[in-house]
């Protein structure tokens, strides 16, 4: 099943790529852009239950397409950008197991558990 997962957010992956290319910018924007997502990381310094909650919004899909369309809409390239990325990094995130995030941990995802789980 994961390998499955795997696969379906490497073609959504690629879609993201293939939705750049309809935008007028350099390749090199994407390669620089990617990991600016992870930023939302930083959630987790104020505590597990922020951190999750910024963190998820950085990467949940809905609010990446909801930017997208908003940018077509208003013709504005670079909302249109950042919905690109956010689809995008969502998508290679997912690719390597990192999901969606629970409030009780950083590695309790929708996905399951990143690494080792902590014992109880």
């Amino acid at each position: 099943m994961k390998q499955l997962i795997r696969l379906e957010e490497l073609l959504m992956l690629a879609l993201g790529m293939v939705l750049f290319t309809w935008l007028d910018y350099a390749w090199w924007v994407f390669a620089a852009l990617i990991f600016i997502p992870d930023v939302s990381m930083l959630g987790y310094a104020i505590n597990e239950k922020a951190g999750a909650c910024i963190y998820n919004i950085f990467h949940h899909k809905g609010v990446a397409l909801m930017l997208y369309f908003l940018g077509l809409f208003l013709e504005s390239d670079i909302i249109t950008l950042i919905g690109v990325m956010l689809f995008s990094h969502a998508s290679m995130d997912r690719i390597f197991g990192y999901g969606v995030k629970f409030a009780d941990s950083f590695q309790h995802t929708h996905l399951g558990w990143i690494g080792k789980r902590k014992e109880n």
